[in-house]
């Protein structure tokens, strides 16, 4: 891991017709059609909601309850579990 680096867990799961992408850590969830498109998804709703609550100097972690994380409630349906890591900058103001 480098300095300016989060790493989170994503998690894709089957979610009737479509591909759900979660992040426990942060309890953010996008979609897609694949499970590749679905991962892009959630890197990229990460990455924003990252970039707005650290701008906003709030919380960033947030995990989801356990009575809604799919690894408790319905493991058979993950499809994909891995490392989600996204970099940042740190800036400096005067």
């Amino acid at each position: 891991m480098q300095a300016n680096e989060f790493i989170f867990t994503g998690i894709i799961f089957k979610d009737d017709e479509r591909y759900t992408s979660l992040c426990p850590e942060l309890d953010v969830a996008s979609e897609g059609d694949t499970p590749d498109e679905a991962s892009k998804n959630l890197l990229e709703a990460v990455a924003l909601y990252l970039e707005t609550a650290i701008e906003a100097n709030l919380p960033y972690l947030r995990p989801i309850p356990s009575d809604e994380d799919p690894r408790i409630i319905d493991p058979e349906s993950i499809i994909k579990t891995f490392n989600l890591k996204v970099d940042f900058q740190i800036k400096a103001y005067a």
